[in-house]
């Protein structure tokens, strides 16, 4: 899918021009934005508590930094909902820091505690590196719930692009080996299949994140693994049974190479009984919503997060 300016919203055109300008898809460029990025770890959030633990990883002797965000001020009694928020990144780079504002969100829509894991980035080490850090968050949030302030029983998954990826692979782990249950899930535009042959992928051009964006970072994150030696929890997209997982909120852009795999992605949970909210965005590219959150599309977009998330915490309060 070719995309040409016309084509894209006109509040989103000129952020349009100016990151695909800047954002490079080879993996030099990604190695490069990882590196920066890490000069924003630790920087805490004004009017949040913040908190940084270091837990220990499903692979043995690995440490998963991770972040903790509460409200200084809950306005309700008793444990919170826990957030497991998987920060984006095409699984090459990026911070839980970077990802700020959707922390501020949540926890003003709803009193929440958000964990956030800096987990290991394909640059530095390949599948199943990031998924078995933030698996091990999810367990480390159910084995500490007390502590943390959380209930176990209302722990939900949250995550754009990779981190949605991340989302819907972290989910499917928590059902097939019964663990720990996943409350609600909301993968957002997720990166969820390798084979990149729908159509609004092939030759995608969009801003922020285009084919050739993919194609790298599906490399450098599978690490030589294609064909049937990809596994579901690397590429969620391959799983051929969806029972059994909870119910599901996700959004993408028109423009967006993740369009037509989101869309498949719902209407295959939709077959397996899953419950599941959604929206496509006209005229928005990857990211839009983060990119430009004060333009129309993105504050719908924002507005429906928040309302979902709201109502993910009534319906799973029970």
């Amino acid at each position: 899918m070719r995309v040409t300016r016309d084509m894209i919203d006109p509040e989103l055109r000129r952020a349009g021009s100016v990151a695909k300008l800047l954002f490079r898809p080879n993996a030099g460029f990604f190695r490069l934005a990882q590196r920066l990025g890490r000069r924003m770890d630790g920087r805490n959030i004004a009017g949040l508590d913040c908190d940084e633990r270091r837990i220990d990883s499903s692979e043995a002797g690995e440490k998963v930094r991770v972040r903790i965000y509460r409200p200084p001020a809950p306005r309700t009694d008793g444990p919170l909902p826990g957030v497991l928020f998987l920060h984006g990144g095409g699984y090459a780079m990026g911070s839980p820091e970077a990802f700020a504002s959707s922390f501020e969100q949540l926890i003003r829509t709803r009193d929440c505690v958000v964990v956030a894991p800096g987990y290991r980035k394909s640059v530095e080490a390949p599948y199943p590196a990031a998924v078995d850090d933030c698996y091990a968050t999810l367990l480390w949030m159910k084995k500490n719930a007390a502590e943390l302030g959380v209930r176990d029983d209302q722990l939900i998954v949250v995550g754009g692009s990779a981190g949605g990826g991340l989302t819907a692979a972290v989910t499917l782990m928590a059902r097939d080996r019964g663990e720990v249950r996943v409350a609600h899930q909301m993968p957002l535009y997720p990166m969820i299949d390798d084979r990149m042959t729908t159509e609004s992928m092939r030759d995608n051009d969009a801003p922020l994140w285009s084919a050739r964006h993919n194609r790298v970072a599906w490399d450098l994150y599978l690490g030589g693994l294609s064909g049937d030696a990809v596994p579901k929890y690397a590429a969620p997209a391959r799983e051929s049974d969806y029972t059994g997982l909870p119910p599901t909120t996700t959004f993408v852009g028109t423009l967006d190479p993740f369009r037509d795999e989101t869309l498949e992605y719902v209407e295959r949970l939709r077959a397996a009984g899953v419950p599941v909210e959604h929206r496509v965005y006209e005229g928005c590219y990857h990211g839009f919503d983060i990119l430009q959150p004060d333009s129309k599309p993105g504050r719908a977009a924002n507005a429906f997060f928040c309302e979902q998330f709201s109502a993910a915490v009534d319906a799973t309060a029970g």
